[in-house]
């Protein structure tokens, strides 16, 4: 497993994160568990800052909390002067009552309800990126009948399809999100916006995909939303005072993953922006972007206990963890990889290769299938990689399994911010049956 962050073995040969012992963590912890690595954490989130500010432009680092979504979480983001990205009215709630300032908080989402709607509103969050019609003529309505004014951005689809897995390609013609430009659905949007005195309309949107290793997609949505916003200058007068371009930004999972450094991708967006709008003679917008997995994905490992083994001669040799499926998803979902190691036996070469089983009662809980190993036994600590994305975020109680513990490491410290779960935790909203009496059957 590739060592990164603060990672590295100990002298009594345990994975070490944070500067604490991971074995220890186990111990304390229980498993499954995830660990965060805060520094790294902190590490990533600067680094786009920094970026933004040798290019000297105005600009916000929003959070995609989809990746990652407690409490501790959005604290750590807003502590290091990011905004927020929320795509629920769970995640807006989480983040209010992280003390994340409303103002900072950008909503998401192809189908927002009007409750939801209705709680952005009475919050008076900094921005709705607006995705359909449907959404559109809702927050029109809602808008007038408070007489509020509404911060929006139009989410828009370029039809730009990133280097990705099918299931997180998100900008092509052919998608659930957005106002199509091919179609002309955006420049209608536009003018529906403009033309209504209770929408502020900030800019437009733009999101490729995830896990980008290039910067050739974002190069080519730029164009396409310069090329409509030349349009839009002529027909309208409009100027957008905001460009946001996304995020999308990929991370090393496994061996032969190659992305590029926070700053690469921030460079070249801010670069094809000055550039455009210098020749279309436009004002600088104020540049957006929305890192998630980027920022917390490298970040995480979960920790899990080994169990079972089975020995299949000449075929596979498969060994059971106490999670799975339900607190990473990700690799039956759309067959992510990932690396792993013995926690407990860190400095202790491979001598086999193992097909690591989740608990789960389903043949697809696989989490890794090819792992080179020392030879396991019963209770050493697995270790996997790069789980800080869209792992708990997508954490279920299949099976009626508790969902893990979560803690952040720094500097030697290992603080708890999210319990596990208990069995009681499972069936606090479950009723019970009331069976009725019921007549007999009567001819």
């Amino acid at each position: 497993m590739y060592l990164h962050g603060t990672m590295e073995i100990n002298a009594s040969g345990h994975l070490e994160i944070g500067g604490v012992d991971t074995v220890e963590l186990a111990n304390v912890y229980r498993t499954p568990l995830f660990v965060y690595d805060v520094a790294l954490i902190k590490e990533r989130m600067n680094a786009f800052k920094d970026a933004f500010e040798k290019k000297q432009v105005a600009y916000q680092v929003a959070y995609a909390s989809k990746a990652f979504s407690t409490v501790g979480m959005y604290q750590l983001a807003h502590s290091a002067g990011l905004s927020i990205d929320v795509v629920s009215g769970g995640e807006l709630f989480t983040a209010l009552k992280a003390g994340v300032p409303a103002s900072t908080i950008h909503f998401h989402g192809n189908n927002k309800s009007i409750d939801e709607l209705k709680m952005a509103l009475d919050e008076q969050i900094g921005c709705i990126v607006v995705d359909n019609f449907y959404e559109l003529k809702t927050i029109q309505t809602l808008a007038e009948e408070r007489g509020q004014t509404v911060p929006v951005l139009l989410r828009l689809t370029p039809n730009v399809e990133a280097h990705t897995h099918e299931y997180i390609t998100t900008g092509q013609e052919d998608s659930k999100f957005g106002f199509d430009l091919a179609s002309g659905q955006a420049t209608k949007a536009i003018g529906i916006c403009i033309a209504d005195e209770y929408l502020h309309l900030l800019g437009v949107h733009s999101h490729i995909g995830s896990q980008i290793f290039e910067t050739d997609g974002f190069v080519l949505a730029i164009e396409k939303v310069f090329e409509n916003l030349a349009l839009w200058k002529q027909t309208f007068n409009y100027e957008p005072a905001v460009l946001n371009f996304g995020g999308g930004f990929g991370i090393r999972y496994v061996d032969g993953d190659t992305p590029l450094h926070p700053s690469v991708y921030v460079e070249k967006i801010v670069e094809e922006t000055i550039k455009h709008t210098t020749k279309l003679e436009m004002n600088m917008p104020e540049i957006w972007i929305e890192p998630g997995r980027s920022i917390v994905g490298d970040a995480g490992t979960t920790l899990y206990t080994i169990g079972s083994q089975k020995d299949i001669p000449n075929v596979r040799r498969y060994l059971s963890v106490d999670g799975g499926m339900g607190d990473n998803l990700r690799p039956a979902l759309y067959e992510a990889k990932y690396e792993g190691m013995l926690a407990n036996r860190a400095n202790v070469k491979p001598e086999d290769t193992f097909s690591v089983a989740g608990k789960c009662c389903e043949s697809g809980d696989m989490l890794i299938w090819d792992l080179p190993l020392p030879d396991v036994t019963a209770n050493d600590i697995l270790a996997i990689s790069c789980t800080g994305a869209y792992g708990y975020s997508m954490a279920n109680n299949y099976n009626r399994i508790p969902r893990p513990a979560i803690v952040f490491v720094e500097d030697g410290e290992a603080q708890l911010v999210v319990k596990r779960e208990t069995y009681e935790d499972l069936v606090k909203l479950d009723l019970p049956y009331q069976q009725k009496a019921v007549a007999p059957f009567e001819n």
